[in-house]
């Protein structure tokens, strides 16, 4: 008796299905997968912009800062003039003069990252990255060796402030002149470690009429129960010891500035790779 295939399930047909069954699943996956790499590069997209305008705003600020401290500066520079450094090493060393530095150095960070945040640019956002870093080190650095060699520092900055009283009085040095006399005045103290340190710059027992108790033409000329008593460098040191707490804040929220521009920065840089990547 002949045995006739199943009419209703032809193998012959079954055959020729599979293929297009594998096209429809590879189809399928290919689809998935586009899907997947859509929804990847959108994601990545919608954080670039995220921190794309943190680290705007977050450079404008500091650029912003950064006009303000040269701003002082300058100001300074214009109608304190007359105010410069005790140190007879470094004439330039002036409060105005390390605020316009400061202040440069700022703006020219932020204007880079601000530049490099909205054109989403990696050389420049590497650039930017690379010189906050810079800083930083070099920050850090400092403070590790003022720490380290502060003996060493005492002695010489003492030695440098004697050498710097030569030169009070003279012509060409009215900012090292105004700034003694200032400082003497407000801390109520004389001489660098002592009075008698203005002996060797007249030659004779005298000192600035600044180092009086109170005030009067040539009273330096007089006995010296009538002169301050306390040494500036130790008065001054222990001003700045008793305003540490204010001096630690101010440098923990520069650090902490720092490192959140260079977290924003390395951030986008590697959002930016990965949008370059996903949205190729």
């Amino acid at each position: 008796m002949e045995v006739r295939p199943n009419s209703c399930f032809p193998m012959r047909n079954i055959k020729d299905q599979i293929p297009l069954f594998l096209m429809s699943l590879l189809d399928v996956i290919l689809r998935f997968g586009e899907k997947a790499e859509l929804k990847r590069c959108s994601m990545a997209h919608n954080c670039l912009q995220c921190i794309k305008y943190l680290m705007f705003v977050f450079n404008l600020l500091f650029w912003l800062g950064g006009c303000g401290i040269l701003g002082v500066g300058i100001w300074l520079a214009v109608t304190q003039g007359n105010f410069a450094t005790l140190s007879s090493s470094f004439p330039s060393l002036s409060a105005a003069n390390l605020l316009i530095v400061t202040g440069t150095f700022v703006m020219i960070i932020g204007f880079v990252g601000c530049i490099g945040a909205i054109k989403e640019n990696k050389c420049l956002l590497l650039s930017f990255f690379i010189m906050l870093l810079i800083i930083f080190v070099l920050e850090f650095t400092v403070v590790i060796l003022f720490f380290v060699y502060t003996d060493k520092i005492d002695k010489y900055a003492q030695r440098d402030l004697k050498k710097g009283l030569h030169l009070y009085g003279t012509d060409g040095n009215i900012g090292l002149t105004n700034a003694w006399s200032i400082i003497q005045t407000d801390f109520r103290c004389c001489g660098v470690s002592n009075y008698t340190d203005w002996f060797e710059v007249y030659n004779t027992t005298r000192v600035p009429d600044s180092c009086c108790l109170e005030f009067s033409e040539n009273c330096g000329l007089h006995s010296p129960g009538t002169w301050w008593k306390a040494p500036c460098y130790e008065t001054v040191k222990m001003w700045l010891q008793e305003n540490l707490l204010a001096v630690g804040i101010f440098g923990l929220c520069t650090a902490l500035v720092q490192i959140l521009g260079l977290t924003f920065a390395m951030t986008m840089y590697c959002q930016v790779v990965k949008a370059d990547t996903y949205c190729a």
